[in-house]
């Protein structure tokens, strides 16, 4: 529906000429009638004054239909251009529905002031908060204002109410400035030229609320990413502080049992046998061995966590891996429960190997924790497909279904089952199975519990294969 701007002004000839038509139909009519119904016939003098009366109430009849006629057309005409107004702000409504950034939407804004107005538009919409001076960096600018009208957007801007021919302020301006006004802030201000020659207040108040529309938007979109920035530090925050309580708890006890026996081997060393000495530089091992692991976990833990993080990625061996967590695995595995199955072939690997050698650590040393003291604990990479999946399986008491996705998440350190071997089986900080999904995620893989058909747990690791380069000889001869 096209309604030309200011759509309220008088009555143009287009409007007109109906009315004037059948007023023009109507005097012929009237003047017929008197030539031959009048007497004398065939003349326009009139004898009688009965005839005069009736001649001109058929006149006065005439010009009021006409008047009629004329006003039906106004008011039809005014009744189609708030219609069209109507259909315009539901449709921008629309727009900025649907619109997951408003600043997208600034030159749609544009044209469709400059549609609505019939005016040349420019507009000043903030990126973010409201500098403390007139930063051009801190604005997005549509159109091409000039000096004194790009600082006319930022008055308006700080300001908060339209300027211009028709309002309250600087009414003697040749262009009006309106705001973009969201609920108790101004996010942008558009100009239009030359609105002072016809100033028309319906049309303003329909371009405000144009502009409204944008800065409730634009304060909606800010409003949700302010609540998520506070959401997430709230959150991060909130993982500090259970991180440093759990720490702080874990850090006790093995520090408890060094300090304990390191003060034992000091001051009764002379006392003791060899035994009892050698009894007492394992547990300092041991014990000083589990912070270590606490420690790398919770380091990689928020190095993971961070944004943008960056592996350190090269061409690795599945094998190579695999052979390196055997080395470290067996210092504590004395009775060599842990058995490798790789299958044959596999293809390299892009990616952290130490991360990767972490990951496969801190899964062993659950299976060795939560297995009984004779079960195996298996370590398997095959491919399956375009990838590649790295398991520990143990034939331990499992993992029950309530707990099989809030294992991985942190602090979590799985239910106490009775049949548990170790009383070690519930210590540590649960960040081990965190910093394991954290890693597998980190390579574009991901890390999935299954449990096993006679009993126990199966932990897999399934990362992506990627095509390695082709040696050196092999590119040169292609």
């Amino acid at each position: 529906m096209k309604i030309e701007p200011g759509f309220e002004a008088s009555v143009g000839w287009r409007d007109a000429w109906p009315a004037l038509l059948v007023w023009l139909v109507g005097a012929v009519l009237v003047l017929a009638i008197d030539w031959h119904l009048v007497p004398p016939y065939g003349t326009f003098s009139v004898a009688d004054g009965r005839h005069v009366l009736l001649l001109v109430a058929l006149l006065l009849l005439d010009t009021t239909v006409a008047a009629l006629l004329l006003a039906l057309r106004r008011e039809a005409r005014r009744a189609r251009g708030h219609a069209a107004r109507a259909e315009r702000l539901h449709r921008w409504g629309e727009t900025l529905r649907d619109a997951e950034e408003p600043l997208d939407q600034a030159g749609a804004l544009q044209a469709l002031l400059a549609e609505a107005s019939g005016d040349a538009v420019a507009l000043l919409l903030l990126r973010d908060a409201l500098p403390a001076d007139n930063d051009d960096a801190h604005a997005l600018r549509i159109g091409t204002p000039a000096a004194d009208e790009w600082t006319g957007l930022w008055l308006c801007l700080r300001r908060g109410e339209p300027l211009g021919p028709g309002t309250a302020h600087h009414a003697g301006q040749p262009d009006w400035y309106l705001p973009l006004r969201g609920r108790g802030q101004c996010l942008g201000a558009a100009v239009l030229r030359g609105r002072g020659v016809h100033p028309d207040a319906a049309l303003r108040e329909h371009l405000q609320a144009l502009c409204d529309q944008m800065g409730l938007a634009l304060q909606r979109v800010r409003g949700q990413r302010d609540e998520r920035r506070a959401r997430d530090e709230a959150q991060s925050q909130a993982v500090r502080n259970a991180l440093l309580a759990a720490i702080s708890h874990d850090y006790r006890t093995p520090l408890a049992t060094i300090m304990g026996a390191a003060s034992s081997l000091e001051s009764q060393g002379a006392r003791l046998d060899a035994a009892q000495r050698d009894r007492l530089a394992h547990t300092i091992v041991e014990e000083a061995t589990r912070l270590a692991r606490l420690t790398d976990n919770t380091l990689q833990l928020a190095r993971l966590d961070a944004p943008g993080v960056a592996l350190r990625c090269d061409w690795e061996s599945a094998e190579e891996i695999v052979g390196a967590v055997l080395a470290h695995v067996r210092r504590r595995d004395a009775a060599r429960r842990v058995r490798a199955r790789l299958e044959p072939g596999l293809p390299l690997l892009w990616c952290d190997a130490l991360l990767l050698a972490q990951l496969l650590d801190n899964l062993v040393d659950n299976a060795l924790k939560y297995s009984p003291a004779d079960a195996p604990v298996e370590l398997l990479a095959q491919r399956q497909g375009e990838q590649i999946v790295l398991a520990v399986r143990d034939r331990g008491p499992g993992v029950a279904p309530a707990w099989r996705e809030r294992i991985f998440e942190v602090f979590q350190r799985g239910e106490r089952r009775p049949d548990a071997a170790a009383p070690s089986a519930s210590t540590g900080a649960g960040v081990g199975l965190a910093v394991c999904r954290a890693i597998a995620r980190a390579h574009g893989g991901e890390l999935r519990l299954r449990p096993r058909g006679r009993g126990g747990a199966s932990f897999e690791c399934v990362l992506p294969l990627r095509t390695p380069p082709a040696p050196p000889g092999e590119e040169g001869a292609s």
